[in-house]
């Protein structure tokens, strides 16, 4: 990727819809690694698709879950990935293999997970009615994090950009600050409208370059802050946005909020059309709407982290959306002159001479005299867009691609997955696997031997309700009437999740 041929002075936002990617099944939610070279996207049937964002192609398929996946985040380095599904279980994967190494089941459904920036060992998970848990992977301990009123546990929290620490907000509009190693409470505030009437926070964001972030709140405006004013005002600052960013006309609820990769844009998605606002962060002027189809609603917005490019899900698809390129010659070549139309060349002389004898030798000076000087074709400078401030150079070890596997002769019955007939082969009768054990002893998509059972570590969080049902499941119903088959749901046409899904005990999975 040559990023320093990217027009540095022109629109770094995306301004035209530019194709979709199509998951087959029902993309729920989707994230970048941290190069944008690989997006992944959750889907309805809770399998993880890892699209190759270069080649706009399926790199690896991943069967992680049986329910829908709601949450994802990619690991610093990009060989891991964290997935959260609406039975209340989070899983790390290996990207490269698509295995599972570890699980966790949790008594109520994950809203949001996230990796520490710097440390691959911890993540913070924040379940529903209760307060956000700070798990450590190597051990699978877990710290249940402070929160400014028991009564109220509906909280989202955030690492700030390197993960020294954890912004949380709960619905009457308090945001605390805590210490990310000691969970010691630094600084908080209240968000207020007005004068003193509180709204509840609904998201937490942080820019990848700088100290701004910003809080989605129930008030349909996005206020964005310096995260160093609010550490300097401490416990119960009055700290006031840098801006405040809203819909005047038509009063729109944002579903999901994030700024693009050099922080100097915001975008918001709307929570009641397929329509994304693009606001110019240092000035807080609305730059760009993007409508997507009529009538789609939105659920997750991602931004590229180094280029001006949106992806976006509504209806179970990804859409993507780029600037308009057009070809700048006179980039590379500064003399080269585009002709509306043809112009006969008159060609000089000596032109085509292999030696010019009328030319005159002049002395060698300033650029004549350095082309004589030897030129460094060996060292690979940093690419400062993939480096963070306070690194030098970039991590070698990063997972950038993913190898594409090759492609199955009846891609229909057994998708990225082995033969119908490994079972017997191997020796062990297909009948006396029960659906449980299949789930186990499948081999991974290369043929390797059948895959190490993951551990499942159960979190016992008190005072949690364990009949909570996850927002994207819609409304608690009966639990007894409806009660889920074992195995992979069907994905339903008709609307994003079938209401039969709730919360059971998985067979099989732990």
């Amino acid at each position: 990727m040559n990023l320093e041929l990217l027009e540095s002075f022109g629109q770094n936002y995306p301004e035209e819809a530019d194709g979709t990617l199509d998951c087959i099944s029902m993309a729920l939610t989707c994230t970048f690694n941290r190069w944008g070279t690989l997006l992944a996207v959750g889907c309805n049937d809770g399998r993880i698709v890892i699209w190759d964002f270069l080649t706009r192609g399926i790199a690896k398929i991943i069967s992680a879950h049986i329910h829908p996946v709601c949450s994802l985040c990619w690991s610093r380095d990009g060989h891991k990935l964290v997935s959260a599904s609406t039975d209340n279980i989070v899983s790390q994967w290996d990207v490269l293999t698509g295995d599972c190494d570890q699980r966790f089941r949790f008594p109520s459904p994950i809203l949001k997970l996230q990796y520490h920036p710097r440390d691959m060992d911890k993540v913070l998970v924040c379940p529903m009615k209760s307060a956000p848990v700070l798990l450590t992977l190597s051990d699978s301990k877990h710290v249940v994090l402070p929160v400014d009123d028991d009564s109220d546990l509906n909280v989202v929290a955030a690492f700030d950009r390197r993960g020294e620490y954890i912004y949380t907000g709960n619905a009457k509009g308090k945001i605390l600050v805590l210490n990310t190693n000691t969970q010691e409470l630094v600084a908080s505030f209240r968000v207020t409208t007005g004068t003193s009437n509180t709204t509840a926070i609904k998201s937490i964001e942080f820019a990848r370059k700088g100290s701004c972030f910003l809080i989605n709140t129930a008030d349909r405006i996005i206020r964005v802050y310096d995260g160093r004013e609010i550490l300097t005002c401490g416990r119960d600052g009055e700290p006031e946005p840098m801006q405040k960013l809203q819909d005047l006309v038509n009063r729109t609820p944002w579903k999901r909020c994030c700024f693009s990769g050099d922080g100097e844009y915001i975008v918001a998605g709307s929570a009641r059309q397929h329509a994304l606002y693009i606001w110019e962060k240092s000035i807080g002027n609305l730059v760009k709407i993007l409508h997507g189809t009529r009538g789609e609603l939105l659920l997750d917005v991602a931004w590229h982290p180094v280029r001006p490019i949106i992806a976006s899900i509504s209806s179970g698809v990804v859409s993507i959306w780029a600037q308009n390129q057009v070809e700048n010659w006179s980039a590379f070549a500064p003399d080269f002159k585009e002709l509306d139309e043809n112009v006969e060349y008159e060609e000089r002389e000596s032109e085509f001479d292999i030696e010019d004898e009328d030319k005159s030798e002049p002395e060698q000076t300033g650029a004549d005299a350095a082309e004589d000087e030897e030129v460094d074709v060996t060292t690979v400078d940093p690419i400062a867009a993939f480096c963070s401030s306070d690194e030098e150079l970039e991590d070698h070890k990063a997972l950038l691609y993913l190898p594409i596997a090759p492609e199955v002769e009846d891609p229909e019955e057994n998708p990225f997955g082995p033969p119908p007939d490994a079972s017997v082969q191997s020796g062990a009768p297909e009948d006396t696997l029960t659906g449980g054990d299949k789930k186990q002893r499948q081999p991974s998509s290369e043929g390797g031997p059948a895959k190490k059972k993951a551990r499942t570590t159960t979190i016992e969080l008190q005072g949690v309700p364990s009949d909570e049902v996850h927002p994207l499941l819609g409304v608690k119903g009966d639990g007894k009437s409806k009660k889920k088959t074992a195995g992979r749901p069907k994905g339903s046409k008709g609307s994003l999740v079938t209401p039969s899904y709730k919360q059971h005990d998985i067979g099989g999975m732990d």
